[in-house]
């Protein structure tokens, strides 16, 4: 997921540096074609005013009387233009007049460049030579706000004009609708970026996170876990490729089950196979009537070991082979125990030891499998049983803790050797019988340990204070 994210982090990256510069590009191309606009607006009105005085030129000295009129008359107009979101409230337009030789005759400016020379400057210069007068200058040399733009316009003959009409206009007047306009691509490529980064964003949550926790599903597997199956929303995508995985795990961990077990079965059972082989052998010799009662006895003793390890590996593969329950129903764990204790008296009555129950008055309900739970309470009673000596009891408890059941078995055996306290869960680990002196099939707690598991709960085996051991399951409520 790290790739993942360095990807994302990159792709973010680009987007948001190729908005950066097309941004940059669009904000640098504001100001200059504004101006260009404006320029292109203000060639027209100062060509048509120049038309306007070569009508009413009279022996080639250009009339200012009605141009004078006409700005006055402009400029105290009242104006409510909204343009964009500019209000244009009067006219930001000037003009003034020179005669043939560049001397201004005309100002609408109130006159305060009646009378000066400008045939040095640009607009009137090339104007007066027959070309295209324009220029932009500043007002105050210090203030770039106060740049103003000209452009001009021949009266009457274009080649020999009778004098030069120039239009100017502040360039302060256009600056609120080059605001406005760099607002608006600001706004645009903000929500434009935004909203990219926003799918991409989306994506990543509704392809990736699923991924990642498909990712977790497979390494709780990994580890021995029964992890189920992650909710991972609608993505078709992904619920494939978890259905997938899903079909994959049951068919691997089936076919390394059958596997694991037939290994198992086939090493395990060899030991009994062996003295009852070698047994039956020696019953074809003639021995002492003592000596053939010993070797019927092993015979039955290994008979028997061979039964409780066939029936603790189909009753450990009925658990193991199952991820979560199906139709768990609701149970009082009371009866579960009771069940579980009397199924477990006759094997405690043959080794001389009393169960001591005690149990809540209040039922403790919980949603799990009946026959996985006796088959786990009966087989830590079973253990209790082998380890206790005769003449001893086992102290059985059940209390509800924190919203959760918990049994605890208490015996007076002698207790768990510190080599084997991190073992004892391991299948076929196993430690000698208190009362046979013989080892168990090391399947009783691995039982019990996948029965706690499967139903969300914990077991745990200690040893106790003053001897022996106490074994917890702890299960959580309905």
């Amino acid at each position: 997921m790290r790739f993942t994210r360095v990807t994302l982090f990159f792709i973010a990256f680009i987007i948001t540096l190729g908005f950066y510069q097309l941004a940059r590009h669009f904000l640098a191309e504001v100001e200059p074609q504004t101006f260009q606009a404006t320029e292109e607006a203000m060639v027209d009105t100062a060509n048509l005013l120049a038309e306007i005085v070569t009508m009413e030129t009279r022996d080639g000295n250009p009339a200012t009387d009605g141009l004078r009129s006409a700005f006055v008359g402009a400029h105290a107009r009242r104006l409510n233009a909204r343009i964009f979101e500019h209000l244009k409230k009067g006219i930001g337009m000037h003009a003034y007049l020179t005669d043939s030789k560049g001397m201004v005759i005309f100002d609408s400016d109130g006159g305060r460049r009646e009378g000066d020379d400008f045939s040095k400057m640009r607009d009137v210069k090339l104007t007066l030579a027959g070309k295209y007068g324009a220029r932009s200058s500043r007002e105050n040399e210090q203030d770039s706000m106060s740049s103003v733009l000209y452009v001009a316009a021949p009266v009457g003959d274009m080649e020999n004009p009778d004098g030069v009409l120039t239009v100017y206009k502040a360039q302060a007047d256009v600056l609120p609708l080059v605001r406005e306009r760099r607002r608006i691509i600001y706004l645009a490529c903000g929500m434009i970026g935004s909203g990219i980064l926003f799918l991409i964003a989306a994506v990543f949550l509704w392809l990736f996170r699923p991924i990642g926790r498909i990712t977790a599903y497979a390494r709780a597997i990994e580890r021995g876990e029964r992890p189920d199956k992650p909710k991972i929303g609608i993505g078709r995508e992904v619920n494939t490729l978890a259905r997938a995985l899903d079909s994959m795990r049951a068919a691997l961990e089936g076919r390394r089950y059958a596997e694991r077990y037939i290994q198992t079965l086939t090493h395990e059972m060899k030991s009994p196979l062996a003295a009852i082989r070698g047994a039956a052998e020696l019953m074809d010799e003639e021995m002492p009537l003592e000596t053939r009662k010993r070797f019927l006895e092993n015979i039955r003793a290994e008979t028997a070991r061979s039964e409780r390890l066939i029936n603790r590996l189909l009753e450990l593969s009925a658990i193991e082979s199952r991820t979560h329950l199906d139709g768990a129903e609701e149970l009082d764990l009371r009866g579960i125990v009771a069940l579980a204790i009397d199924q477990a008296r006759p094997l405690a009555e043959a080794a001389g030891v009393v169960l001591a129950h005690t149990a809540p008055e209040a039922p403790l309900h919980l949603r799990g499998d009946a026959f996985i739970l006796r088959a786990a309470v009966t087989n830590l009673l079973e253990n209790a049983i082998d380890f206790t000596p005769r003449g001893s009891a086992i102290d059985i408890g059940l209390r509800e803790a924190e919203g959760r059941a918990e049994l605890a078995i208490r015996d007076y055996g002698a207790g768990i050797p510190e080599y084997a306290r991190d073992k004892v869960f391991e299948r076929f680990y196993s430690l000698r019988h208190h009362a046979a002196g013989r080892k168990g099939t090391g399947l009783g707690l691995t039982l019990v340990r996948e029965a706690a598991e499967l139903h969300r709960g914990s077991v745990t085996l200690e040893s106790a204070a003053g001897g022996g051991c106490l074994a917890k399951l702890t299960l959580p409520l309905a």
